[in-house]
């Protein structure tokens, strides 16, 4: 019989470790932070900036608290993670304070109070995001239009005035370069009583979803897919997403396209892609067996319909992701696959 060499145990392939998989997750979100800061605006970095430098600072004094070490979990990624997430949230002129608290709410009471990274059961930034947009909803929905070639937008230094100084300076105003997301405009003009074609005939909408927004879902949904081909998220996670809000809108807008968005409309407008792919898939909020993904992410998907369609507020990734957080222990027990041997029940 042929013999083949054989290497030293282990034979297994080294595991990622966290720090280079957070900095994978960050180059995969780079693409959409990009197109959302070509669409809005230089505010768009310095709120993630802005984010980060808190982020760092509240888990450097938590950890002090804690008696930790500062080197491996300051370096580990995870509290930048959280903070592009959370400022990828953000109205791109929002004050710098509402960055304060969001990573106040993130950071020490979403992470470091359960016990640090790997032992929080919500997901820390949208801890953050669900504390700022219920405690500061006007500061929240100070969105900029779409950048143009008919409207010009503040630049690096008049965005940074602005977040620190909370005034546009001069010849800025807001009226003249903020405006409604499309799923405002949804939302205002349905309570009005419009028809959906009027809707979404308004400048806010665009081929697929919202003017500006569908190509920044398109390129987070790029960065998605590249990290499902890295095997760095589960890929079960955002088709059950994806796939409940398709399978959910689809007939609604088959039996009456007049009252209710395309399946289309629903993905690329608003978060849903960054949800999908990059919110949803946390490891350590989320779910771990194969089954309690699709459960964990087709709950997401049609809560995230239904606060669009029924509650107070025109997005609901936050609050979605947060209900499931809540069941994902639950979904986890009860989806659990049958150890070899075991009887069945």
């Amino acid at each position: 019989m042929r013999q083949f060499d054989t290497g030293v145990a282990p034979h297994l392939p080294p595991r990622r470790s966290v720090t280079r998989l957070m900095a994978l997750v960050l180059a995969c979100l780079l693409p959409g932070a990009l197109v959302q800061a070509w669409c809005f605006g230089p505010g768009v970095i310095l709120q993630i900036l802005l984010a980060v430098l808190f982020a760092l600072l509240l888990e450097a004094a938590m950890l002090q608290l804690r008696g930790r070490p500062l080197q491996p979990f300051l370096t580990d990624l995870s509290a930048p993670l959280t903070a592009a997430l959370f400022a990828l949230s953000l109205p791109p002129l929002a004050p710098w304070w509402l960055a304060a608290v969001g990573m106040v709410a993130a950071i020490v009471v979403g992470k470091h109070l359960y016990g640090g990274l790997g032992h929080n059961p919500f997901n820390p930034a949208m801890v953050g995001v669900a504390v700022v947009l219920l405690c500061f909803p006007l500061e929240y929905t100070q969105w900029l239009q779409m950048q143009s070639s008919s409207l010009a937008l503040p630049g690096w230094r008049d965005s940074l005035l602005a977040i620190l100084g909370g005034e546009l300076p001069s010849p800025w105003q807001w009226d003249a370069i903020s405006g409604a997301t499309p799923l405002d405009v949804l939302r205002q003009l349905d309570r009005s009583g419009a028809e959906l074609d009027a809707i979404v005939a308004d400048p806010a909408w665009g081929l697929l979803g919202g003017r500006g927004w569908e190509w920044i879902a398109a390129a987070y949904a790029l960065g998605g897919i590249a990290l499902i081909a890295r095997r760095a998220v589960p890929w079960q996670t955002p088709a059950a997403v994806i796939g409940s809000v398709i399978v959910i809108s689809l007939p609604l807008w088959w039996l009456d396209p007049t009252q209710h968005l395309s399946p289309w409309q629903h993905l690329f407008s608003g978060g849903l892609m960054l949800c999908a792919f990059f919110i949803a898939t946390d490891p350590v909020s989320g779910c771990t067996t194969a089954r309690g993904r699709w459960l964990f992410g087709c709950g997401v998907g049609a809560l995230v319909l239904a606060i669009r369609r029924w509650g107070g507020y025109p997005e609901g990734v936050a609050f979605a992701i947060l209900l499931m957080n809540c069941a994902a222990p639950w979904l986890d027990r009860y989806s659990r696959p049958r150890i070899y041997g075991e009887a069945k029940r």
